[in-house]
């Protein structure tokens, strides 16, 4: 335990110099430099915390470990007031950098919605034999009817809210099943795909592709980009 302690003792004073000045100086108390290595002392302190607690069960390191990562902890994930600047910094600021972090993710989210729902769509479109497969050529222009009336079967601010509930379960669960080794994350941005991509492929097929476009795009652009960009997180 000495020699844990005489090892890291000076990186732990580090970090407590580091949490004090961030606090007294607000965010100009440190430059980009020192705002990275008190996060990267922070996560090692912690991970020695954890060890020290396992290893020695000493109650004076544990104690005084605890007080570093705590204070660190608020130092760096501390409260912020809301306020308009706050509000108009995460969307200039903080969420398109946390975009452009994770656009590889993205990335493969985008390709596993958008390249299945375009290659079922093209391929029901042009084989009569493959669409009357994956609905029956009884129900094509039912379905066709059901789809065109969905979206005037209920008032504008019923039929928005429904559709804003059902994108955010969509997204909720494309971010949330990326616990399963990202292999629930892929399931549903394919099922999407394929529900898309055999409605648009059922339109075109009877001609009425414009309308298909007309009727999604308008939201659909916005929602399905946030689908993505969940899935992405989910990833």
């Amino acid at each position: 335990m000495d020699r844990f302690i005489v090892r890291n003792g000076g990186a732990w004073r580090r970090l407590e110099e580091l949490s004090e000045r961030a606090r007294k100086g607000g965010r100009k108390g440190l430059d980009a430099s020192q705002l990275d290595e008190l996060v990267a002392l922070y996560q090692r302190t912690a991970a020695q915390l954890s060890y020290a607690r396992a290893q020695y069960d000493d109650p004076g390191l544990t104690a005084r470990l605890t007080t570093i990562v705590a204070g660190a902890n608020a130092t760096i994930y501390g409260y912020r007031p809301v306020s308009v600047r706050t509000v108009g910094r995460f969307f200039s600021e903080t969420f398109p950098a946390a975009v452009w972090v994770s656009r590889r993710f993205i990335a493969a989210a985008a390709v596993l919605l958008f390249v299945p729902a375009l290659a079922i769509g093209v391929w029901l479109a042009n084989s009569p034999e493959a669409l009357d497969i994956a609905v029956p050529a009884e129900g094509q222009n039912a379905l066709i009817q059901k789809a065109e009336g969905y979206y005037s079967s209920k008032p504008a601010s019923e039929f928005s809210t429904q559709v804003l509930i059902n994108n955010i379960q969509v997204s909720f669960l494309a971010f949330a099943a990326g616990i399963l080794l990202c292999v629930g994350t892929a399931f549903f941005l394919i099922l999407n795909a394929v529900n898309i991509g055999a409605l648009g492929g059922l339109f075109v097929h009877a001609g009425k592709g414009g309308e298909f476009f007309g009727l999604i795009l308008p939201h659909g652009l916005l929602e399905l980009t946030a689908i993505v960009i969940a899935g992405g997180a989910g990833f």
